[in-house]
């Protein structure tokens, strides 16, 4: 039987023919009737050129494959894009077929076949979902995407250095390439003051990984059909704006103003400097002031009107006022406390469980689709879409956050319908929260230190057709100094309890320098933590370190390689490192802040763990990045809504976030320092 391990070789180096050596000196033994046209000819020549010096040799099963017309519909060298309709039963096509195959033996023969005939982006997506999702292959570790597909997240001009540097230069003496720090715009855009958020790679990694564990499209419901997933796709989302307006409170400018207007003119221009090495052009910019069109693009079997977006809102909005949905049978589904929001997320992005497709449209995808033509809506030029048409590059445009901030506008017209959580429902009766302090490894108590920081990322897996070996780009991004909570917690009851902590940090003044009211500055809560404790009789003291976090991934596993230090096959230490790729980056946990402090409320709360639990077993699935990733194949881990307690609007009386707080909560005044200094992976601070 083949190893299963061997499927990870078929992501390296796309571009090249499945014959050719891959990592480790492996080449695949390829059936002569698997090769391509242009190679059948002459198979024996390169099969033995290339396979001459080969350490290791993989056998491939001559099997019957199945029909492959419609995933290779999508040219190779198109662009391809979760968010167009057409694009995403392609996909959904060939997810099924490496899905239905009844081995791994089969599996890499048909995987093989398709390799060098589908397009390489959906040949990525579509194996990865399967791999992720079939039973015999649980486990595995996909590749970094940035590896693999680094022109998604490069400057273009990186690539001629890389591969001059490849061509001339022994592995062991190659040079990191140094990636541009701002190289999208100058000051003149006050919006490049966020280059660092928007670009970060391990942010848009974040971004595709989640689409790729929460597809929206297959013919096995089971596939899409996850604990909560709706709400998840709510809650991610409302985190990221929250995110991004305190980084854009770090820079001095107001929160983002929602893109609630169709017809206006896109005020942002974005200018991407990336090439697309699999499809052959520049990624297209879009001008400043360039307004959305209806689309008539053949190509992509696309013809809708800007009005068929604004009836979808409209219903969308109709929906919540009268806390009902109507299903495709004619049924109402309640838009209720518990699942209404899980529903309307389902149907915003518009998945093969939303409730009616029909009725409730395609808002959120195709809101994308269409900012992404915004250049060429009617494909005269024959120009692909631009960043904001795939969800790899999508968070690199300034327009990706009005975009989402309209539609978290929407949830929460629902959520602003819900009864405010009443005192019963957020206090936890003889639990007290009575000191929290943040202790940074550098710098002054209750204060979050961020800087600079360079690290290297072997790009080699992508690099088709340079010599072999490493060849590393060295790119800039955002940092913190670790910390450590120490949290005090009084249980004045006579036996040991489960608490939840959690914890979320806000800002304290808006963008005018005015205390924040506590209904505004409650969507402005990002989660930091959270986390089960034992609570014993009397005081307890609980520590908890920042790089614990069940919001982040460690930078190691954002960008790992899949080959080094790997331990040794079929270990325990092995089946540790087949952890999932899923989490927001940990280097950008804390905001930038500012180099004069940007003052802000941490937000520490304990809630009873029994209402909170939610009894699985969780051994052995990657579940420390839950809050915004869920736990794979379980439910996710927490009874609550998400981002409780503030999902709801405040109770009477709750004017101040000071007003809302009950005996199991505390709130403390920190700040964030942002020291513009640079330091390297790897060395002391």
């Amino acid at each position: 039987m083949a190893d299963k391990k061997n499927l990870l070789l078929l992501f390296d180096r796309p571009q090249e023919p499945i014959f050719m050596q891959k990592e480790g000196k492996v080449v695949f033994d390829v059936p002569d009737n698997f090769l391509t046209d242009r190679y059948k000819p002459i198979g024996n020549d390169v099969q033995n050129r290339f396979g001459d010096k080969a350490e290791k040799r993989i056998p491939v099963k001559n099997i019957s494959i199945p029909d492959l017309r419609i995933p290779m519909s999508l040219g190779r060298n198109e662009q391809f894009s979760l968010f167009v309709p057409r694009h995403r039963r392609i996909a959904g096509r060939l997810i099924d077929i490496f899905m239905g195959v009844r081995s791994i033996d089969d599996l890499q023969s048909v995987a093989l076949y398709a390799r060098d005939r589908v397009n390489a982006y959906l040949f990525n997506y579509a194996l990865s979902v399967a791999l992720l999702h079939r039973p015999d292959t649980k486990g595995l570790s996909l590749p970094s995407f940035v590896e693999t597909f680094p022109d998604k997240y490069v400057d273009s001009k990186v690539f001629s250095q890389i591969r001059e540097e490849a061509s001339i230069v022994q592995e062991q003496s190659r040079m990191p390439i140094v990636i541009p720090r701002d190289y999208t715009a100058s000051d003149l855009d006050e919006e490049h003051r966020l280059w660092y958020f928007r670009e970060d790679m391990g942010i848009n990694l974040h971004h595709w990984h989640w689409h790729l564990v929460y597809p929206f499209e297959a013919a096995s419901r089971e596939i899409v059909n996850k604990d909560r997933r709706g709400e998840l796709f709510y809650y991610m989302h409302q985190q990221v704006i929250a995110r991004y307006n305190l980084e854009r409170f770090s820079n001095n400018l107001a929160r983002v103003k929602r893109f609630n207007n169709l017809r206006e003119p896109i005020p942002e221009g974005y200018f991407p400097k990336m090439d697309s090495l699999v499809a052959s052009r520049a990624w297209p910019p879009r001008f400043a002031n360039t307004a959305i069109k209806d689309l008539d693009r053949e190509l992509d079997q696309i013809k809708l009107d800007v009005a068929d977006l604004e009836r979808w809102r409209d219903r969308f909005y109709e929906a919540v006022q009268q806390g009902f949905v109507v299903d495709e049978s004619g049924n109402r589904i309640a838009l209720d406390e518990t699942r209404g929001i899980d529903i309307l997320g389902n149907m915003m992005e518009s998945s093969i469980i939303s409730p009616n497709r029909q009725l409730y449209g395609d808002l959120h995808n195709m809101g994308h689709v269409f900012i992404s033509y915004a250049h060429d809506p009617d494909h005269r030029h024959l120009e692909s879409f631009g960043v904001m048409g795939d969800s790899a590059t999508a968070m690199r445009d300034p327009v990706f956050y009005k975009w989402h901030a309209y539609i978290d506008d929407i949830f929460q017209e629902h959520k602003e319908s819900l009864t405010p959580y009443t005192l019963p429902q957020l206090n936890y009766r003889g639990v007290t929260v009575s000191g929290i302090t943040v202790t940074p490894e550098t710098g002054r108590a209750d204060t979050f230190q961020t800087f600079w920081q360079q690290s290297d990322i072997d790009l080699s897996r992508g690099m088709d057709f340079v010599p072999r070996g490493n060849v590393f780009a060295r790119f800039t991004h955002l940092q913190h100094s670790p910390f450590t909570y120490t949290i005090n917690i009084n249980n004045e009851g006579g036996a040991a309890r489960f608490g939840t902590v959690r914890i979320f940090l806000g800002p304290k003044f808006d963008e005018r320098g005015t205390e924040m009211l506590f209904r505004d500055q409650r969507l402005l809560m990002i989660e930091l933590d959270k986390f089960v404790v034992s609570l014993r009789p009397g005081q307890n003291t609980v520590r908890r370190r920042s790089t614990e976090s069940t919001v982040t991934i460690p930078f190691e596993r954002t960008f790992r390689n899949l080959d080094q230090n790997r331990p040794a096959a079929g270990t325990a230490e092995e089946a540790q490192f087949n952890f999932c790729g899923c989490g927001w980056p940990n280097h950008m946990l804390i905001p930038k802040g500012r180099p004069e402090g940007l003052r802000c409320q941490l937000f520490v709360m304990v809630s009873n763990y029994e209402d909170d639990r939610v009894d699985q077993d969780l051994t052995g699935t990657c579940n420390d990045a839950a809050s915004y990733c869920g736990v794979k194949d379980r439910r996710y881990p927490d009874r609550r809504a998400m981002g409780y307690p503030f999902d709801r609007l405040p109770r009477q009386g709750s004017d101040r976030l000071s007003n809302f707080l009950t005996p199991n909560m505390l709130v403390k005044d920190v700040s964030i320092v942002f020291s513009d200094r640079t330091t390297i992976r790897g060395q002391k601070i």
